[in-house]
């Protein structure tokens, strides 16, 4: 029997992306081990940065652990820093400047796209510009379940049972 640590427990590196205001959050990294890299794709960073997780944070962390990957590099189709959702809709710029670059990267260095940003990721469209984004870029993506409207289901309440499925948009009919 080894004693190594298993992955579940590894310590990690934390690396944060942000505005020079903080206001705007692109980019979350946690690096534990080697092994291949997930993209979460969700609708807003919360309070989680370079110091601690928040609770969505926490839950993908634990499913990517124990999906065996080594590294998982968390975006948003929102930039803005906000706990409400009903911020997203207040605000003048909830996407923040930097944040479609930091999208297409960390997608582009991942070995899996896992989209998850819940139904709150239909305002202003976002949700139908980040996925047009990314099929220029011929990326799979995957997702835990898909919700009644389409849109793939944010994480924070969902089973640990729940595997990949791929995401396949269907943008309703206009």
């Amino acid at each position: 029997m080894s004693s190594a640590p298993s992955a579940l427990h590894l310590p990690a590196r934390r690396t944060c992306a942000f505005s020079r205001c903080r206001t705007y959050r692109y980019r979350l990294e946690i690096h534990w081990s080697d092994g291949p890299c997930i993209n979460w794709l969700m609708l807003n960073p919360s309070t989680a940065d370079e110091v601690a997780n928040d609770p969505t944070v926490e839950r993908c962390e634990r499913r990517s652990r124990a999906w065996g990957y080594g590294r998982m590099i968390v975006t948003n189709l929102f930039g803005l820093r906000a706990t409400d959702p009903a911020w997203l809709r207040k605000v003048e710029d909830p996407v923040g400047p930097r944040n479609n670059h930091h999208i297409i990267k960390a997608a582009l260095e991942a070995d899996q796209v896992m989209v998850a940003w819940g139904n709150h990721g239909r305002i202003g469209g976002r949700s139908a510009k980040v996925c047009r984004l990314l099929e220029r870029k011929n990326l799979d993506l995957h997702t835990l379940r898909v919700s009644k409207t389409g849109e793939p289901a944010h994480p924070l309440y969902l089973s640990y049972d729940l595997t990949a499925i791929e995401y396949l948009r269907n943008p309703p009919a206009e």
